[in-house]
């Protein structure tokens, strides 16, 4: 089951992505080859397969991967407190 993605962590990803959104992407190319590298491969095969802008399709794929990956990391980080604070 994905996590929920909250307002607080799409406002934060958004003010992360939009500051410099072309340098974002292309972090993003680099950091989802090297940690997913089949998700990157169907993404950049997505992209090329459309009669849409490759960029923009690339971009919403590297968008939602990291609105996942941050609530992924939120969810986390409560389960392990909840689980710490029932150790006690």
């Amino acid at each position: 089951m994905l996590p929920i993605i909250t307002e607080s962590i799409s406002a934060e990803a958004f003010n992360e992505i939009f500051e410099d959104m072309p340098a974002w992407r292309k972090m993003m190319i680099h950091y989802i080859k090297e940690e997913n590298p089949e998700i990157n491969s169907a993404i950049i095969e997505a992209a090329n397969n459309t009669d849409l802008d490759p960029k923009a399709i690339a971009l919403g794929a590297y968008m939602s991967y990291s609105l996942i990956e941050r609530a992924m990391k939120e969810h986390d980080k409560f389960s392990e407190n909840d689980y710490n604070e029932g150790k006690e």
